[in-house]
């Protein structure tokens, strides 16, 4: 009798567990379904807006869509497409706030300069057996803090950190630093061309086929507002100058390597 109680409440257990699991199913089915339609009616309703958008998905936040921009500006907005909002997500994890945006913004960066040819920079490294970590800088011939991080390269490539320089003519295009910075570019010795044009000496000007201006555009994108810029290889951008020393602990690096 016992026996027969024991097996058919084990045979009901199993059909509840069943029929949730069944339902459970369902339930996110209809979820996934709701949420891809959702998507599909927002990219339906932003069809006729101005903004240059290259992709809607889901963002970090429920109920709110993230909407990525031609210049690489991050809106997030509602399902009808009505109600904008510029600005970071923050996400309070472990008992502190992380910038989900800023994240984001890293990993594009990490996409967009691990896919750029490493021959088309200026690179001053260590021998690869000492090398352990690369940055990856936007750089201006005029600038004094570019100028004064250039110095401290030997002491950067002894602490095992290489340098990789991309052009980032501040004043813009067509501009004296533009000229500079190509004439260094098209140099037969591109390093010690850019040594001595960022130690205030005057080099040959020279004319070829350059990066330079792809280099600012990138700039552009990636959020470069100043210079030195510098990007650590998981994407963080830096602005502005460190001591080597200094800029070794961000990459935890010890200044006795």
């Amino acid at each position: 009798m016992n026996v027969t109680n024991r097996t058919t409440r084990f045979t009901a257990s199993s059909r509840v567990a069943t029929c949730l699991q069944a339902a459970l199913g369902f339930v996110c089915l209809w979820c996934m379904t709701s949420q891809a339609d959702a998507l599909e009616d927002l990219q339906a309703a932003l069809k006729t807006s101005n903004l240059p958008i290259e992709s809607i998905a889901d963002s970090e936040v429920p109920g709110l869509f993230s909407l990525k921009l031609a210049d690489g500006t991050t809106l997030l907005t509602d399902a009808t497409g009505t109600y904008f909002i510029h600005g970071d997500i923050y996400q309070k994890t472990n008992g502190r706030m992380v910038n989900l945006s800023e994240q984001e913004r890293s990993d594009s960066r990490k996409a967009l300069i691990d896919g750029l040819d490493e021959a088309q920079m200026v690179v001053f490294a260590p021998p690869p057996a000492k090398q352990k970590t690369t940055i990856t800088v936007f750089t201006d011939i005029d600038c004094g803090y570019c100028r004064k991080l250039h110095q401290e390269v030997p002491e950067l490539n002894r602490l095992g950190i290489a340098v990789r320089y991309l052009a980032y003519p501040r004043a813009g295009i067509d501009s004296a630093s533009y000229d500079k910075i190509v004439s260094a570019w098209c140099a037969p010795d591109q390093k010690k061309a850019l040594t001595q044009a960022k130690a205030g000496d005057a080099i040959p000007g020279r004319s070829c086929d350059n990066p330079v201006k792809a280099h600012f555009e990138l700039g552009e994108l990636v959020g470069v507002t100043g210079t030195p810029s510098i990007i650590f290889e998981d994407g963080r951008l830096l602005p502005g100058y460190l001591p080597a020393a200094r800029l070794a602990a961000q990459l935890g690096l010890s200044s006795d390597s």
